[in-house]
């Protein structure tokens, strides 16, 4: 990714309905996803691999509309199979952009790597690589913004733990899945949108049992260290439990009692 930064001088940049202004670039034709508020500070200009320029625009003195409190609580527990399972028993699905688009990145990666090196034709085939991982990647940001959006709008305080990823992606056989299903990113979103609009994130430690204890007495059972099991019943109070489910209202419980500490 190429990019330089450009600062706010004499009205140097400025962004109209379907231009924008740009020192020693002058008058851009672009599409304007949205309105500038506020006073600018500088503009990004940036390139991506397929060849898109892009302009990200910071301003100052946004007036940030707060979504309403609706008092409610929630334990997320984030995983590969299902995406999230909340405590309140939402399970959202991965979808696995990667996985679903393997055998057409393949096709155009082994037809690149027939090419002659330095070649029209190879440049041609590089930047069609170069878009298929930019529609990856849109995909997976697309999908984590609304997921991420959602969850702030509809809950004050979300509870999750905290996933140590670069040690997780050392297990190369579930390495690629991890990447993809990206838990850092939307981790990161969740946060970033939490402290505009006046939410709670409260993290969990890693190593907090929440798939072993009973999220009704407490019982702890260690046969779930083996993550083929999916569902149990506790034996001491006979509650039958989904192993997600269960560990996000522990997750739930334990982050609550963080915060009360």
């Amino acid at each position: 990714m190429k990019s330089y930064k450009t600062s706010y001088t004499n009205n140097n940049i400025q962004v109209l309905e379907k231009q924008i202004k740009l020192p020693k670039l002058g008058l851009v034709k672009c599409k304007v996803s949205k309105q500038i508020e506020g006073r600018i500070l500088n503009a990004t200009i940036s390139q991506n691999p397929s060849g898109k320029y892009f302009v990200s625009v910071c301003c100052t003195e946004v007036n940030i509309p707060q979504y309403s409190p609706t008092g409610a609580v929630v334990g997320i527990d984030l995983g590969i199979k299902e995406f999230a399972i909340t405590s309140d028993g939402q399970h959202i699905e991965n979808p696995k952009f990667l996985k679903k688009s393997e055998k057409k990145l393949t096709k155009l990666q082994r037809k690149l790597s027939r090419k002659t090196i330095g070649s029209s034709n190879r440049n041609k085939a590089r930047i069609k690589v170069a878009r298929q991982h930019e529609k990856i990647v849109n995909q997976r940001k697309n999908f984590l913004n609304k997921i991420s959006t959602e969850l702030i709008k509809k809950y004050d305080i979300i509870c999750l733990e905290t996933l140590r990823v670069k040690n997780m992606v050392k297990n190369h056989k579930l390495a690629k899945a991890i990447s993809d299903v990206s838990w850092s990113e939307f981790v990161r979103q969740l946060q970033h949108k939490a402290d505009w609009y006046g939410k709670v994130i409260q993290k969990v430690d890693t190593y907090f049992p929440s798939s072993q204890l009973c999220n009704v007495c407490g019982y702890k059972n260690s046969d779930t260290k083996d993550l083929s099991v999916r569902e149990w019943i506790c034996p001491q109070c006979g509650k039958h439990h989904d192993r997600d489910e269960n560990a996000s209202n522990n997750i739930l419980k334990e982050g609550l009692r963080l915060l009360s500490a």
